[in-house]
């Protein structure tokens, strides 16, 4: 007992100081970042406001972007649609601070993400603002996509993105006993990243998180359906790089069209894009030209199944979320439901319910559930996707209502709606909506519903519930996509340390996780001798120029004594081995004896 109380006393002391450690909060800087120019009350009063009316149609691609309010059609600003030179120019510049902020340490990278942390937690209200005016979400719908999302892959980073890009060790197999393997990390240089208007801010702070803390400089192209949020998130991020001493130009927003986009995959080292298949094609084509390393996420038509064995008033409120999901912008959102018959008149009553009590209206002018639809003419397809269900068999099962709007604010809106009787010859279970629509599909069997779900051009993820957790694991096991949540809907996302990406149409390599962060990193395989200069590699004698007659004899014998399948199989190559090397000795010591 004497021996080890001291030992019990020093491991006391020490989980003592560690408590403590974690109870002492970091010292954080505050920063301040002028948002004088984009409160609501503002913009109210500048004589230049006024109601933006865009062209119907494919709109001629000027050199201004111009940003206006979706749910009130208020007019927000322009910025300047990036020509090819010019956005050459922001690569090049972010390129030399690069080489900088490649040799800071992670206590630098860390204060850097926890000044941003502090900011976006005091700052909850106006970052929600900026993104519902711009996309026309809900309050709610921001902080779900934005503030959480965000936060958690800041902790995620502060807790182990150190860890992950620090050297890796590997096994050094057998031929190579007397070597270290390892991988090391090192950052590529300028990432780029396209992202989409969905989530503003998300799909800003995304791919910049990691680029940044890998020791990257990053150039993001925002979507000229949200440049104007866009431009103001960035003045955070610059913010946060001043207060920890980081050089100037490390990350630029780029605003601009196809052509800026263009010219942004043929400057950078690496090419994160967020967006369409058809536009993802693209990015690939021109990435081809210069080789370099793409992340694609398509967008997704994900399936949402429920078996007849689940806790069925939960699983609505989450069914109805999902769909819904961030105001019908639903990047990460379900849009094929399939219920098994059992349940289905259940199911399918009890969603309607909950859908008829939704209200939709300027998410800002009042308590609305819903939102706007960001893009101009968009809920013109969504009716179209309706209309092409009804013309084949389909039925309105129910529709939310709309709040106080005018009758030319109707164009922005379109009201939550419960679609049954549907099937796969309907474009709404085949196309991306990117809408508020719920497709109720009943099934049978486990079988039948695995290949109903597969039965789509994307793989982006999919949620299944089940009273039976084996059961929902073995379906979501079987299914074609990069996302699975059991019992939950979108909680992989939420889970940072994971990748998240698809397969098929909807894209493939990964971000977020271990997988996204190393993959914005040259990946280096490197090996060194383990007890240099004791010990060091020496080509043997008979495999040495001019190779000796029986140079493939030893060859033979040193395989087999390293990979025979037994270990005397590799004891006795190993005698025969060192045999053959005495005798092609022994030669020389005779003439040496003489």
């Amino acid at each position: 007992m004497a021996f080890w109380w001291p030992l019990l006393v020093l491991a006391a002391a020490y989980a003592l100081c560690r408590v403590l450690l974690f109870l002492i909060p970091p010292t954080v800087p505050s920063m301040e970042v002028d948002a004088s120019d984009v409160m609501e009350e503002v913009n109210q009063n500048k004589e230049d406001s006024f109601i933006y009316v865009p062209r119907k149609g494919k709109a001629a691609q000027t050199d201004m972007v111009r940003c206006y309010e979706p749910a009130t059609m208020k007019y927000l600003g322009y910025f300047p649609a990036l020509t090819p030179d010019e956005v050459q120019e922001h690569v090049a510049q972010a390129r030399k601070a690069q080489e900088i902020w490649a040799k800071s340490s992670f206590k630098q990278r860390r204060q850097f993400l926890r000044i941003l942390l502090k900011y976006i937690l005091e700052h909850q209200d106006l970052i929600c603002e900026i993104s519902s005016r711009d996309t026309g979400k809900t309050m709610v719908d921001a902080s779900l996509g934005e503030i959480m999302t965000t936060c958690e892959k800041i902790h995620w980073l502060l807790d182990e993105g150190e860890k992950w890009l620090k050297p890796e060790y590997r096994s050094c197999g057998r031929s190579m006993l007397h070597k270290t393997a390892k991988v090391e990390f090192y950052p590529l240089g300028v990432i780029g990243a396209i992202v989409s208007w969905n989530y503003p801010f998300h799909n800003v702070f995304n791919p910049m998180l990691a680029a940044v803390f890998s020791g990257n400089a990053a150039v993001i192209k925002v979507s000229e359906h949200a440049s104007w949020s866009g431009c103001f998130y960035s003045r955070i991020i610059q913010a946060a790089l001043l207060a920890v001493g980081a050089p100037d130009n490390l990350v630029h927003i780029v605003t601009g069209f196809a052509e800026t986009g263009q010219a942004l995959v043929s400057s950078v080292d690496k090419i994160i894009f967020v967006g369409s298949p058809g536009v993802g094609r693209m990015i690939m084509q021109k990435a081809s030209e210069t080789l370099i390393p793409v992340t694609l996420e398509l967008g997704g038509k994900d399936a949402f199944i429920v078996c007849e064995d689940v806790d069925l008033p939960n699983v609505v409120q989450v069914a109805v979320r999902a769909a819904l999901q961030s105001s019908g912008q639903n990047c990460a959102g379900a849009e094929r439901f399939y219920v098994h018959k059992d349940i289905y008149p259940t199911f399918v009553s009890r969603v309607v319910k909950i859908i008829k009590s939704i209200s939709v209206g300027p998410p800002l002018s009042g308590r609305y559930d819903m939102g706007a639809i960001c893009m101009i003419e968009h809920s013109e397809r969504l009716q179209n996707l309706v209309n092409d269900a009804l013309d084949k068999g389909a039925e309105i099962a129910g529709r939310g209502s709309f709040g106080n709007l005018g009758e030319d604010a109707v164009d922005q809106f379109f009201p939550p709606t419960v679609l049954v009787n549907v099937n796969h010859t309907m474009k709404i279970m085949q196309e991306e909506a990117f809408g508020p629509i719920l497709p109720i599909m009943k099934f049978s069997s486990d079988e039948e519903v695995i290949q109903l779900a597969n039965d789509s051009k994307y793989g982006l993820g999919c949620a299944v519930f089940s009273g039976n957790q084996k059961r929902a694991i073995k379906i979501a096991s079987q299914l074609q996509c990069g996302v699975a949540a059991i019992n939950d809907f979108a909680s992989s996302y939420m889970c940072q340390s994971l990748p998240f990406g698809g397969v098929k149409d909807s894209g493939f390599g990964r971000f977020a996780g271990v997988e996204g962060l190393r993959a914005c990193c040259l990946v280096k395989a490197v090996v060194e001798d383990r007890w240099w200069p004791y010990v060091k590699t020496m080509i043997p004698k008979p495999i040495q120029y001019p190779v000796s007659e029986n140079g493939f004899a030893f060859q033979q014998l040193l395989v087999e004594t390293l990979y025979g399948i037994s270990v005397w199989d590799r004891l006795q190559s190993l005698v025969n081995l060192l045999k053959m090397i005495s005798e092609q000795k022994s030669p020389i010591t005779r003439r040496k004896s003489r």
